[in-house]
C-alpha cells in the first residue's frame, strides 16, 4: 500500500493563473473547444510532455549543487540550479584547511559560529515565497548570495566574517523551500519524489566539483605561488559561478507555466493541465489563516519536524568538519580536499536511486530509510574503527553520505501531499526552520577541545542517527493507518469519485 496519502482537502480542479502572470485569457488558448481540451488531459501525463520540462530541471540542479560552496554548510533547469547551491555550502569546510582561520584570527568556537550564523532567515523568506513571484524572488536571491560569496575575499576579521555569512543566510535560505515550491507546481505528485531527489542529489556534484576546485587552486598555489590567499580564490570562484546562473535563472525560469516562454501556448495548457490532478493550483499569495491552523494541528507535522531538526545536527556538524574530520583519519590537508570528493559521488547515487524506487513503488519512506540505514553503518565505521584503519573510516566517511535520502523523501512528500498554498508554505517553513536549527546546534558538538577526532561529537551523530529512524518509522505507519482508513472509506456504498480528482 502506498505510504503517502492523499490530500485531505480538495482544492477547485480549475486552473487559475498566478497573480503574476501575464494577462493571458486560458479560454481563448487551445482550450477553445471541449474536444481540443479533452485531447490535452489524455495525454497530460505523457513523458515527451515531462520532457519540455528539462530547461527547468537543469538549472535547479546547478544551482542546488553550487550551495556547497559556501561556508561550508550545506534537478534539467531544476538540476542546474541545484549544484550550486551546495558548492557554496562546502566552500568554508575548504578554507578551513586552506589558512582563513589563522588570516582572519578565528579563536576559540569563532569557527562553528560560522558554520550557524548563516541559517537565521529560514521562516522570513518562506513567507515572502508565498508573496512574491516564485521564481524572480528565488533568481534574485541567488544573485545576491552570489555577490556575498565574492565578498567573503575581503573579510578580515571575525565581526566581517559574521555579517557576511549572515547576509549569505538571508539570500541562500530561499533556494531549498522555494525548489520544492517550483516542482510542486511542475511535476505531478507521482513525478515529484524523484525530481526533487535529482536537484537534491546536486548536492554531491557539488562537493565533487567543490573538492576538485579547492584541490586545484591549493596545489597550484604551493606550486606556483600566489598573490591572493587559496581560501579567498575558492570563494571568488564560486561567488562568480553562481552570480552567473542566478542571472540565467532569472531570465529561464518562469514564475508559473503561463509565462514560460520557451513552451508553446498549447504547451502552457498542457503544463498545467499535467499538474491539475495535484489539486495544488500553481500558486496562491492570499495567507489563509485556517491553513495555517491545520497545518499546526497536524500530527505529521510535528513528526517533519523533529526529524529534520535530528537529523541536521549531524548535517550542520559533518558539512562545516568534513575536511578536519578527513584530516584526523591521517590524510594531510591537501589529500582530505581531493579525498573527499567520492562522498559526494556516493549522495548523488543513493538520492536518485532512493527516489526512483520510492516512487517506482510507491514507498518514499521505507526507501529512504534504507539510505539512512546505510549512512548509520558508514557512521559506526568511523567511530568503531582502530585509528590506524584509515582507508576503512574513509570509506565510512563516504558511506555517511546516504544520510540524506529521509530528509528529501519527507521534503517530496510536503511537496506532494499537502493541498493548500498557505498549509504547504508553512509546513515547509516549519520543517527548514527545523532544519536551520538542527544546522546551528551541529558545529557547536564539535568543540575545539575534542579535536581532532571529536568523540563526543561523534556519539551525538550516533544518538540522532537512532532517533531519526525511530521518527521514520512512526511517520510510515502513520501514513500507513491513514491510507487504510481512506481505502475503506471508498469501498463504502454511495462513495463516488469526483471527476478529474484523484
Amino acid at each position: 500500500m502506498d505510504s503517502q496519502p492523499d490530500p485531505e482537502k480538495h482544492l477547485a480542479s480549475e486552473i487559475k493563473p498566478d497573480r503574476a502572470a501575464s494577462p493571458v485569457d486560458i479560454r481563448r488558448m487551445s482550450t477553445e473547444s471541449s474536444a481540443a481540451a479533452q485531447k490535452i488531459l489524455e495525454h497530460s501525463g505523457d513523458h515527451d510532455e515531462a520532457m519540455k520540462l528539462l530547461p527547468v530541471a537543469r538549472i535547479m540542479c546547478v544551482v542546488y549543487g553550487l550551495n556547497v560552496s559556501g561556508f561550508m554548510r550545506k534537478g534539467d533547469e531544476e538540476k542546474t540550479l541545484t549544484w550550486k547551491q551546495y558548492l557554496d555550502k562546502t566552500t568554508l569546510s575548504y578554507a578551513s584547511i586552506m589558512g582563513i582561520k589563522e588570516d582572519i584570527n578565528l579563536v576559540g568556537d569563532n569557527y562553528q559560529w560560522l558554520g550557524s550564523i548563516y541559517l537565521f532567515w529560514e521562516y522570513p523568506t518562506n513567507l515572502l515565497l508565498q508573496r512574491m513571484p516564485l521564481a524572480k524572488y528565488s533568481a534574485v536571491n541567488v544573485i545576491l548570495w552570489g555577490s556575498l560569496l565574492v565578498l567573503h575575499a575581503v573579510v578580515a576579521n571575525f565581526g566581517g566574517a559574521v555579517a557576511v555569512r549572515f547576509l549569505l543566510g538571508v539570500f541562500e535560505s530561499a533556494v531549498t523551500p522555494g525548489f520544492a515550491l517550483l516542482t510542486s507546481q511542475w511535476w505531478t505528485r507521482k513525478e515529484q519524489g524523484l525530481r526533487t531527489g535529482i536537484w537534491f542529489s546536486f548536492n554531491g556534484m557539488g562537493q565533487i566539483f567543490g573538492g576538485l576546485v579547492a584541490y586545484g587552486i591549493d596545489a597550484g598555489a604551493k606550486k606556483h605561488g600566489s598573490a591572493i590567499a587559496p581560501w579567498k580564490t575558492v570563494f571568488m570562484v564560486n561567488g562568480f559561478i553562481t552570480l552567473g546562473m542566478g542571472i540565467l535563472f532569472y531570465w529561464v525560469i518562469p514564475d508559473n507555466q503561463l509565462n514560460a516562454k520557451w513552451l508553446s501556448e498549447r504547451d502552457r495548457v498542457l503544463a498545467m493541465a499535467r499538474v491539475r490532478s495535484n489539486q495544488q493550483g500553481i500558486g496562491n499569495k492570499h495567507w489563509k489563516k485556517y491553513q495555517v491552523v491545520e497545518a499546526l494541528k497536524d500530527p505529521m507535522t510535528w513528526a517533519f519536524v523533529f526529524y529534520a531538526l535530528v537529523a541536521d545536527i549531524p548535517n550542520g556538524g559533518m558539512s562545516n568538519f568534513f575536511s578536519q574530520l578527513i584530516v584526523s583519519f591521517g590524510y594531510t590537508p591537501s589529500e582530505s580536499l581531493l579525498y573527499g570528493t567520492p562522498g559526494g559521488a556516493v549522495e548523488v547515487v543513493a538520492l536518485i536511486v532512493c527516489g526512483y524506487l520510492g516512487d517506482r513503488y510507491g514507498q518514499r519512506i521505507l526507501w529512504s530509510m534504507v539510505g539512512l540505514s546505510v549512512g548509520i553503518f558508514g557512521f559506526i565505521l568511523i567511530v568503531a574503527l582502530p585509528l590506524d584503519m584509515k582507508l576503512g573510516r574513509l570509506i565510512g566517511f563516504y558511506l555517511t553520505l546516504s544520510v540524506p535520502c529521509p530528509f528529501v523523501a519527507l521534503l517530496s512528500l510536503i511537496s506532494s501531499n499537502v493541498a493548500g498554498y498557505t498549509k504547504k508554505t508553512t509546513i515547509a517553513a516549519l520543517y527548514l526552520v527545523a532544519y536551520c536549527v538542527g544546522n546551528i546546534i551541529g558545529p557547536q558538538t564539535f568543540r575545539p577541545e575534542d579535536a581532532p577526532n571529536y568523540r563526543p561529537a561523534q556519539y551525538t551523530i550516533l544518538g540522532c542517527y537512532a532517533a531519526c529512524m525511530v521518527d521514520l518509522i512512526f511517520i510510515w505507519w502513520y501514513y500507513r493507518r491513514q491510507n487504510a482508513k481512506k481505502a475503506a472509506l471508498r469501498a463504502e456504498e454511495g462513495y463516488a469519485k469526483v471527476p478529474n480528482q484523484e
